[in-house]
């Protein structure tokens, strides 16, 4: 019972539930459990059990998307997020009670670290993107990033669960009120200090929002992708995203932003300039000459016949002998017809990349509708920088914003503005297009930037530097709206130092491993007695 009320628990706080409270006791079922189970094979089994539940009551609605992403989504991830907790058992064991918490939280952040940069990434649970709900609480995520957040709800009940222990063993001595104050400390003290940098930023905005004389228009086209978006007319859809544009355009608009793959055509990378279902869009910049165009779009790019450096993306077209690199791409296009491009970099597993321990499963995976072979990719992050240098477009591409880290680098690299592209209908009128959206507030915060977010079917938006929702457009509703913005180049401290948080818990994490492993291949005690 313990293991499925705690997966209740964090289900219920998770977004985009209000009860984003219930976080900071949502774990103590799963420390009880630890707590009084001795046995290894049956904590296994419990944290399982619990993981399960949470990832399958949680993103069910992956299932919509991709079977094979769906079943890694549920089964590997409760898998793997039950080491750090065995992990746990063993410290406490060896280290005593207080050492286990410690470990315990290490173990979990390395965790998290981990899963947001190995192939087989999926870190839409994060523990810190709960606070998505509540940005006011979290302000200080420009400092931290949503590892800070992570931190946060450990920390927090890690102490509900010593007090409730304490209580239990000693009852209310005056140690238990200390321990009652460190923990109401702990929760409410960041929430105080979030209060103070959110009354500070409001004031440096309504300043920039002062300057602000120039636009950014985001258009939803509201199309079906299972349906209309790849078997409906390309001229229908490209002459729907121009005129919605145009609803919204004035003379001050420098960037209109398209959704992820929002010309469904597929077309060389060589060719896009001449290509027939791209007249349109040139069209459209020539009469808006100061304007620039951010869109997703299908790309290749070929490599001709036995290349000589070919990258282990690339796959051959059986009838011509051609290698080629199928991408998913944001393409900025200007009046002068220049052409930038940016190849999505985090690609989701088992939809658009297939881990290199999972190649046995390629076959599997395409007969049930995942990748047939694996996308391309960048390198890197890459800003898209205009002639007159005043929206340095940070070309995000759906699955990447719920990459804390990664969505920094575009800032560090110059990005003044965030701007998300997604096609969220994928999953269907579920949580999972609301999850998606509310995690971007995050972003805002972490880097201080403005974030223009247009999403095929919804929720296009524009979110502020605080995390505040400005202006949106609903599920399943076409249309495009306009913001006046004013980019800013400082950067945060989490901007300039990265996830320095993970970091530390990876070096605190491998000295307790040493440790561990140290005492049970010598079998030494140590001479500090750390169960006092």
């Amino acid at each position: 019972m313990a293991a499925i009320l705690g997966s209740t628990l964090l289900w219920a706080a998770w977004p985009v539930s209000p009860l984003t409270l219930l976080i900071f006791v949502a774990w103590i079922p799963l420390l009880w459990v630890f707590n009084n189970c001795k046995s290894p094979a049956l904590l296994f089994g419990l944290s399982y059990l619990h993981f399960l539940l949470w990832n399958l009551l949680t993103t069910w609605w992956v299932w919509n998307a991709s079977l094979p992403g769906a079943l890694g989504a549920f089964f590997a991830n409760s898998l793997i997020m039950c080491i750090p907790w065995l992990l746990y058992f063993f410290a406490k064991k060896k280290l005593g009670r207080h050492i286990g918490y410690i470990a315990l939280i290490v173990f979990w952040v390395s965790y998290e670290y981990m899963h947001h940069n190995w192939e087989l990434s999926w870190p839409w649970l994060s523990l810190g993107n709960i606070f998505s709900q509540q940005p006011q609480w979290v302000q200080w995520y420009e400092y931290t990033g949503s590892t800070g957040g992570t931190l946060w709800v450990l920390i927090v009940n890690v102490l509900f669960f010593e007090v409730f222990y304490y209580y239990r063993r000693a009852g209310r001595t005056p140690v238990y009120f200390r321990k009652i104050a460190i923990l109401t400390g702990m929760l409410v003290l960041p929430i105080f200090i979030s209060i103070q940098i959110l009354n500070r930023e409001k004031k440096t905005l309504l300043q920039e929002n002062q300057q602000a004389i120039r636009n950014v228009v985001v258009v939803q086209p509201n199309i079906d992708p299972y349906t209309e978006k790849f078997a409906g007319s390309v001229d229908a859809q490209v002459g729907k995203l121009i005129t919605l544009s145009e609803q919204k355009y004035d003379r001050n608009t420098n960037l209109v932003v398209w959704p992820e793959t929002a010309i469904p055509t597929q077309t060389w990378e060589h060719e896009i300039k001449d290509n027939f279902f791209y007249r349109p869009i040139w069209s459209f910049l020539k009469r808006h000459p100061y304007t620039y165009l951010l869109t997703g779009i299908d790309s290749y790019k070929n490599y001709g016949i036995e290349p000589v450096n070919k990258p282990a993306s690339a796959r051959m077209e059986p009838h011509s002998g051609i290698w080629y690199d199928a991408f998913n791409t944001a393409a900025y296009f200007n009046a002068d017809t220049a052409i930038s491009l940016y190849h999505k970099f985090k690609l989701v597993p088992g939809v658009e990349t297939l881990p290199s321990f999972l190649t046995f499963m390629a076959k599997w995976f395409d007969d049930f509708g995942g990748i047939s072979g694996t996308l391309g990719r960048d390198y890197s992050s890459k800003v898209f920088v205009p002639s007159d240098e005043y929206f340095k477009v940070a070309p995000i591409i759906c699955y990447e914003s719920i990459y804390s880290e990664y969505v920094s680098t575009y800032v560090k690299k110059g990005a003044n503005l965030l701007a998300i592209i997604t096609n969220d209908g994928w999953w269907g009128n579920t949580p999972g297009y609301r999850q998606h959206f509310s995690y971007a507030k995050l972003r805002a915060i972490e880097n201080r930037r403005w974030v223009a977010r247009s999403a095929n079917t919804g929720i296009s938006a524009f979110i502020n530097p605080i995390g505040t929702t400005v202006q949106s457009l609903p599920w399943d509703e076409s249309g495009a709206l306009r913001q006046n913005i004013y980019p800013t180049n400082r950067l945060t401290f989490f901007v300039q130092y990265g996830d320095y948080i993970s970091t530390i818990a990876l070096f605190a994490a491998t000295i307790i491993i040493i440790l561990l492993l140290y005492m049970a291949i010598f079998k030494k005690k140590l001479r500090y007695n750390f169960k006092k």
